[in-house]
């Protein structure tokens, strides 16, 4: 009964932070934390995913040493560039969004490749247990938790109570992303695209002018991980693209520490002589079609809000909105006030600004740069 009455005040708990409209380092901190009192851990790792890729885009640490970090990019490369039961993109579809590696494999962690090659012999972890932030059929996120050797494994319980914070957890993540929209971007970020090429042997070959600081504005904060664990994760999954495993070479819509929305995709290069497995990967300011679409589903629209919303953004009226719906302008003033609600704003033109915020607004009209976008 004591259990039962703490998980359900943690469960509140988690509601209410994540409707408080925090950003995404207090909202994931808060909310960990408190899983923590139904769910002992002693360390966790949270991470934001691009919910029409499922791909890495951010990812927090707690209870770790300080040296962790180092481990990031090798991190990325065995979670996106192997496949298990217990994989954050298995998860991302499968029936129940949440499973612990010991439950998984009967007892033997060491059938999880990522336990026995990763975790195991860096952190000395004794098992895991994992939950996507799923709303609906978009993945936000995920959180790992862990315990060590001489601690207990989680429970069917403990899997079955995260399952039950999955939409909460997202629904807070979606928040979180849209307090920094309206971010200015610093006047000194690098223009223009950045590549890198990542070798056979998983070092960096070579980089362009400005790849370096286009790498270091993907994590910042206190308890973010190391930005080369966002390059890892597509260079794995490029290479299960090389192999035939996946269907679509990855890429990544990326919140970075500067304010603006970078995209970051990946692409696996001919084998040539001793190059065999060389990857690229290309990081670039994103244009307006790459993002609406993200911002759009971050304000937790129904299909039909989502057909008004786009239609607004395209300067549509709305007795034409109506006529294009085949519903009365009542009905759409109905849906328009909640889109309104949903985005915090109180016009069509307040939610034209919130989607084209202020990474593209001020640039508007204004000549292009040698990269082809907004100088």
């Amino acid at each position: 009964m004591a259990r039962g009455l703490t998980a359900e005040r943690v469960r509140q708990d988690v509601d209410v932070v994540a409707r408080a409209g925090l950003d995404l380092d207090a909202f994931l901190e808060e909310a960990v934390e408190s899983v923590r009192r139904a769910v002992p851990w002693a360390a966790a790792c949270l991470a934001t995913h691009d919910p029409g890729t499922h791909m890495l885009t951010s990812a927090r640490k707690y209870g770790f040493d300080r040296d962790a970090n180092d481990h990031d990019h090798e991190f990325g490369l065995i979670e996106y560039g192997t496949v298990e039961p217990t994989a954050f993109t298995e998860l991302a579809v499968a029936a129940r969004p949440a499973a612990g590696v010991h439950l998984t494999h009967g007892g033997e962690i060491e059938r999880s490749g990522r336990m026995s090659s990763f975790m195991v012999p860096n952190f000395g972890f004794g098992d895991e247990v994992r939950m996507v932030f799923r709303d609906g059929a978009q993945t936000w996120g995920a959180m790992a938790l862990f315990r060590g050797s001489d601690e207990p494994p989680f429970a069917p319980a403990d899997v079955e109570f995260l399952a039950s914070l999955s939409t909460q957890f997202a629904r807070g993540v979606r928040t979180g992303m849209l307090t920094r929209l309206a971010d200015t971007p610093p006047p000194d970020s690098p223009a223009g695209p950045a590549v890198l090429i990542i070798g056979s042997d998983n070092q960096v070959a070579q980089m362009s002018l400005g790849a370096e600081a286009r790498v270091a504005d993907l994590m910042g904060g206190a308890a973010a991980g190391d930005p080369m664990a966002v390059i890892g994760s597509l260079v794995g999954a490029a290479r299960r693209y090389a192999r035939g495993e996946s269907s679509l070479p990855p890429r990544a819509r990326v919140r970075a520490v500067s304010g603006m929305w970078l995209v970051v995709h990946a692409a696996p290069l001919s084998s040539f002589g001793d190059r065999d497995g060389d990857v690229v990967v290309t990081i670039e300011e994103a244009r307006p079609p790459e993002i609406v679409t993200l911002v759009v589903a971050a304000f937790g629209l129904t299909q039909r809000e989502r057909d008004v919303t786009q239609l607004v953004l395209q300067g549509v009226d709305t007795k034409e909105i109506a006529a294009t719906l085949h519903v009365s302008t009542y009905t759409v003033q109905d849906h328009l006030k909640s889109v309104f609600d949903k985005a915090d704003v109180r016009s069509r033109r307040e939610l034209i600004s919130r989607v084209y915020f202020d990474q593209y607004v001020p640039r508007m009209g204004s000549e292009l740069s040698p990269s082809g976008w907004f100088a």
